[in-house]
């Protein structure tokens, strides 16, 4: 996803509520039958709210979002994550914020703050994965992490689509950092074992919001550990 495009409603489903504060909205993905892609939304602690990886919406879904509170924030994990991300923060008014070296990436299409520049919020935290190439951002608000590529949770799918998802390692029966993703932007994956060692630590953390595949609702923790323990 390393082009934009104009504002474009794809398939999005509905805002569902996963904790006090915290929404998201899941979608296909663009050109990719059988992939899915999401969206999470966080209410801060000043009551605006931060989205995490940009998904065009309908009318009358925007309507529910902006009941929630006054659209401020959007995080762009990372440049591979910017589709939608110009469209989505001009049409919402927002700032943009993303990994610094991003930024000149994404310059030509979004003006991007770099992710230290974001203001400090006591509702969330953010986490760099260092040992990527894209350096993505990572955000723990609440008892919930969530993550665009550091870690999947899609199972297998049907049709070819699913083959081949299946053939190239996206998919399985448990939560994984895939082989492409590992093979594209891992850089030091000792570095990505040590981060998720550290967000395993993080105390009271239970759910982890991957931005592609299936919520882990339980046992986020025992699921970063065992994924660490693969690289």
């Amino acid at each position: 996803m390393a082009t934009s495009r104009p504002w474009t409603v794809n398939k999005p489903g509905p805002l569902t509520q996963r904790d006090e504060n915290l929404w998201t909205i899941d979608d296909d993905v663009p050109g990719l039958p059988g992939a899915t892609r999401r969206m999470t939304v966080v209410k801060r602690a000043d009551g605006t709210l931060l989205f995490y990886n940009a998904v065009p919406i309908a009318d009358p879904t925007l309507e529910q979002v902006r009941a929630l509170g006054k659209p401020a924030v959007l995080i762009v994990p990372n440049h591979l994550h910017a589709l939608d991300a110009a469209a989505f923060a001009h049409r919402l008014g927002l700032t943009a914020y993303c990994p610094e070296l991003a930024v000149p990436l994404l310059a030509s299409r979004l003006a991007c703050q770099p992710i230290t520049a974001l203001p400090a919020d006591p509702s969330l935290r953010w986490f760099r994965v260092d040992g990527f190439s894209t350096h993505e951002v990572v955000l723990v608000t609440g008892k919930t992490l969530v993550v665009a590529d550091l870690l999947t949770n899609a199972p297998h799918g049907k049709g070819l689509v699913g083959l081949l998802m299946k053939l190239v390692g996206f998919t399985g029966p448990e939560p994984k950092l895939p082989r492409p993703v590992r093979k594209r932007v891992g850089r030091d994956l000792r570095a990505v074992r040590a981060l998720m060692n550290e967000l395993a630590a993080v105390e009271g953390l239970e759910r982890i919001i991957p931005s592609h595949g299936t919520l882990i609702e339980t046992n986020a923790r025992e699921a970063l550990r065992a994924v660490a323990q693969t690289l």
